[in-house]
């Protein structure tokens, strides 16, 4: 099976948190924006400074980060996925959200293979459906 992994299904899994989508680490085929690996760094180095983690648990908790980034399969933010996260959507979501839902509109169209979207956002979700994507997390 093949899975696209947003930022917030990704820290689920990386920060140990209830709810996580373990079962992904059994898919054939993991993909997601390059925006991944900033966004997860940021949220990380966030909490450290928050006093939610340690130093040394936000040391550990980067390396596996880095651990997941090696397995997914990473799009590049080019041009092609930036306008497409620019097109109007059916239904509201921010600019993260968008840019996510761009590369695996992109992805599946180019690959012609079928793709779950693993998140946790509800508003990523929904768009996700409109396209006709299965979701996992929500």
């Amino acid at each position: 099976m093949k899975a696209y992994l947003d930022t917030s299904a990704l820290l689920r899994l990386v920060l140990r948190e209830a709810g996580a989508l373990d079962e992904l680490r059994s898919y054939d085929n993991l993909v997601s924006s390059e925006l991944v690996a900033v966004e997860s760094c940021r949220t990380i180095d966030r909490l450290r400074l928050q006093g939610s983690l340690s130093t040394e648990e936000a040391a550990s908790r980067l390396l596996v980060v880095t651990e997941w980034l090696e397995a997914i399969d990473l799009v590049l933010l080019r041009p092609p996925v930036l306008s497409r996260a620019s097109e109007p959507l059916p239904t509201p979501i921010g600019t993260l959200d968008a840019i996510h839902l761009a590369t695996a509109l992109i992805w599946r169209d180019r690959m012609r293979q079928s793709l779950v979207v693993a998140t946790h956002d509800a508003a990523l979700a929904l768009a996700a459906r409109a396209f006709g994507f299965e979701v996992l997390g929500v």
